[in-house]
């Protein structure tokens, strides 16, 4: 064995125990963390190849025809060169093998100051969790990549400015079971776990992730609570898997969850919100997908943040949720430094419709604990809506919400494109800054708008507002 390898057999053992923070009291465990499956990847046969430099690689493994990228092939090969692709392409080797200290990640980057800092300091609520592959994109050696500016602390997480909370959405208010948030008439967001294979820095549930002392449990009979809390409100329509993430239960438990609710005959529409085809696409396997396509209709949020997550391997994970039926819907947090342009933007959702997954929402960063650093001022996202109408399809502009605080429910912004009235014609402004009339008579709508511009108020149309 190569004296250079990060992950050896012992290493493995030692990884699978390691994880402790991830187990609650009520016995549920990050998936597959059984003596069989740890056996089955010790012993697992090396798969002999060669490294491609062209296109990805694809092998037979237990997660047959699955990508192995050219990035991920050069990373296995100077960290990993111990492990087959097959071990690489078990989700259940990326969860375990999850780089989550100090002493990780500097085998792999060079770190500032601050980070380093900040990784040793964050030891309670949202420690670093990376899974192998999605550490693959981050640049080991520039601390100004988005990514890696996403998924490592900086000083900034521990300054708490006006207006945060950890729990800014107020989902804790609205829970009616542990872990069933019930806030808008017909439909529930289900928090299923808060176990996730990789950990954002700007998390909205930061609160429940690492130490929570106790305060928040997941478990198989508070699902039960949860489907029954369902059953018994007829009004309940929609029912929105979330978590953490979803995707990381393992199959049968997740299986029994869906046929759990689709027992439930008013419950017409099931949602999973994930990012895990971007942080660990090699869980969707085949057997995954022909499990969620038993459970039409289906709908899957993915959370996607930058065109560099647009890798063969998240392609491959998004086709096949599709080729399954499953209608695919991205949102993306606007972050600072990070996003917000709209040339970052842009071709992200163009590649994400060539994927056939459809821009749905792009949010105002949540005022969570420490999340001053990501926000940008709501008039940035307004400018990039702005620069996207009328500039590319319409399918490639998602809607910008911002999820009101204190539990309001998300809140659609917009550009502002009437300007007004002239009688019976309101007065519209095109993507070009043309005006446009469109015959109303009798209709009030653009009245306010035509008593600011009396008021000589400007308008801005990259911001869709006025300035008196």
């Amino acid at each position: 064995m190569k004296t250079n390898s990060i992950l050896n057999e012992s290493a493995v053992v030692e990884s699978s125990c390691a994880i402790q923070e991830d187990v609650n009291d009520q016995g549920e465990e990050p998936p597959g963390r059984t003596k069989n499956s740890l056996e089955s990847i010790i012993l697992d046969v090396k798969v002999k190849t060669t490294y491609s430099r062209s296109k990805p690689l694809r092998i037979t493994t237990s997660n047959a025809d699955f990508p192995v990228s050219e990035n991920s092939q050069q990373f296995i090969k100077k960290y990993y060169p111990d492990i087959s692709f097959s071990q690489w392409n078990d989700w259940k080797w990326q969860v375990r093998n999850r780089i989550r200290n100090i002493d990780m990640v500097e085998k792999m980057m060079i770190l500032t100051v601050e980070e380093r800092e900040s990784i040793i300091r964050r030891t309670a609520n949202l420690p670093i969790a990376i899974t192998p592959y999605y550490f693959s994109l981050l640049s080991p050696n520039n601390p100004e990549q988005p990514l890696r500016k996403t998924h490592l602390p900086v000083g900034g997480e521990f300054i708490t400015t006006p207006g945060e909370d950890p729990d800014p959405l107020n989902e804790d208010h609205d829970m009616v079971t542990p872990g069933l948030v019930h806030r808008y008439p017909d439909r529930v967001l289900f928090l299923t776990t808060g176990f996730c294979s990789t950990y954002c820095r700007y998390c909205t549930r930061s609160r429940m992730v690492g130490e929570t002392n106790g305060e928040y449990s997941f478990s198989t009979s508070n699902w039960e609570k949860a489907a029954q809390y369902i059953e018994s409100h007829p009004e309940i329509r929609d029912c929105l898997l979330s978590g953490g993430d979803p995707l990381s239960i393992n199959d049968e438990k997740l299986e029994w969850l869906l046929t759990r609710l689709r027992s439930i005959s008013h419950l017409e529409f099931i949602r999973i919100g994930t990012k895990i085809p971007v942080v660990m696409p090699q869980r969707i396997t085949k057997d995954l997908c022909n499990i969620l396509k038993r459970f039409h209709p289906l709908w899957m949020s993915i959370h996607f943040t930058h065109p560099e997550e647009l890798t063969p391997e998240t392609i491959e994970a998004c086709n096949r949720l599709a080729d399954a039926g499953i209608p695919l819907g991205s949102q993306t947090v606007l972050l600072k430094g990070i996003n917000d342009d709209v040339n970052i933007l842009k071709p992200m959702f163009h590649g994400l419709l060539k994927m056939r997954v459809k821009p749905y929402y792009l949010y105002q960063c949540d005022p969570v604990f420490g999340s001053a650093h990501f926000r940008t001022p709501v008039e940035k996202g307004l400018e990039i809506i702005h620069q996207l109408r009328g500039h590319t399809t319409g399918y490639a502009i998602p809607q910008f919400v911002i999820d009101a605080p204190g539990g309001g429910g998300k809140i659609p912004v917009l550009p502002d494109y009437i300007i007004g009235r002239d009688g019976d014609d309101l007065l519209l402004i095109n993507f070009e800054g043309n005006t446009y009339r469109y015959p109303d008579p009798g209709g009030k709508v653009g009245l306010a708008q035509q008593a600011l511009r009396d008021q000589n108020a400007d308008y801005d149309m990259v911001s869709g507002l006025y300035s008196i």
